[in-house]
């Protein structure tokens, strides 16, 4: 069993480098794209203020690890199987994408690998939280709509407020305070991304009475040792970068400004911020490509290149039932093998 929750556990951490890896672009897209930052350089810094966001946790707690561990799938109902399953679903579906450039949501492919496990394990589903389900599923459709909103209305009011600058001035300016909006856009991703890693390996610790053992903790609780290490894999995962991801959503949706790129990470950045002070496991790669659509439909709806925003939604759309498939294959292949539950 101890083998069991070892390598699964290198498995979660696996998946969330690969997060961090696909969320690279998310992060730096805006500042790549306007030329702010080197790739390198910006990776470096969004990096850093991912493995920064584990701090928040001891002020406001891990409210997003409670619902990806204990929100979505009922707690007793889960082993180290299950979370196997889940994590090599989620993980497949993740490089899968990366390498064809997709900007996926990486926490959805999560969701969708435990509700496929759930699936198959119950022959149904009984075992799922429904109204979890629900709530993040509905943030398929919210999450890009409030991210363009709020870019929409943020790019109106700044282009008001400064109407009367050189376009020179406005250049200079939002250039250094995009280095500002790329750090708490990094940091709120630090913030909700990791917190699923966090989730997943404290329900199976939970599950395997590890938890309590090791930490002594008898309920779900999130102990630091799983945040510092699942906020250092995901930084490491952004510092890798996802090359051809960052290309996609960074220099071939919309062309852009510092001054889009401020309003972009601000809008999305704020929007992400409040779903984890929430508890809202929300997608970090749909709010912040809603943000770049509203940001850069400003100036025009031409402005934005739809074929490949269509494509992104498209990749959104089949995530989750995507991996739920997935995971069905796996748990039944790994029924084959003679694991501890």
């Amino acid at each position: 069993m101890l083998t069991l929750v070892i390598v699964t556990t290198i498995i979660a951490l696996l998946f969330d480098f690969l997060n961090g890896m696909n969320d690279a672009a998310n992060s730096i897209a805006t500042v790549v794209s306007t030329r702010v930052l080197s790739p390198r350089l910006a990776v470096l810094w969004a990096a850093f203020f991912n493995f920064a966001a584990v701090g928040m946790g001891l002020f406001f707690g891990f409210k997003v690890a409670g619902m990806i561990g204990k929100g979505i799938v009922d707690a007793e109902a889960v082993n180290a199987t299950f979370v196997l399953t889940t994590l090599l679903a989620a993980v497949s579906w993740t490089w899968i994408c990366t390498h064809y450039g997709l900007p996926i949501s990486v926490s959805h492919a999560l969701v969708g690998g435990l509700i496929g496990t759930a699936v198959a394990q119950a022959a149904g589903f009984s075992t799922l939280h429904m109204g979890g389900v629900l709530k993040i599923s509905a943030f398929i459709v919210v999450a890009p709509v409030v991210g363009g909103l709020l870019g929409y209305l943020l790019m109106v009011a700044v282009m008001w407020t400064f109407r009367r600058a050189r376009p020179r001035n406005i250049d200079g300016w939002f250039r250094k305070l995009q280095l500002v909006s790329a750090a708490l856009y990094s940091l709120g991703h630090g913030s909700n991304d990791a917190q699923k890693t966090m989730g997943i390996i404290t329900v199976l610790l939970f599950s395997t009475g590890y938890l309590e053992q090791w930490f002594g903790y008898s309920t779900f609780h999130v102990p630091w040792s799983v945040a510092v290490a699942s906020a250092a894999a995901i930084s490491l995962g952004t510092a890798a970068g996802g090359w051809r991801v960052i290309e996609t959503l960074g220099m071939r949706m919309t062309k852009l400004r510092p001054v889009h790129g401020f309003c972009a990470e601000t809008a999305a950045a704020s929007s992400i911020l409040m779903s984890t002070l929430g508890g809202i496991p929300v997608s970090t790669t749909h709010v912040i490509t809603g943000s770049i659509i509203g940001v850069g439909s400003v100036t025009s709806f031409s402005a934005v290149r739809w074929g490949v925003a269509f494509r992104i939604i498209g990749a959104w759309v089949l995530t989750i039932p995507g991996t739920a498939i997935v995971a069905i294959g796996f748990w039944y292949l790994l029924r084959l093998l003679p694991l501890p539950v």
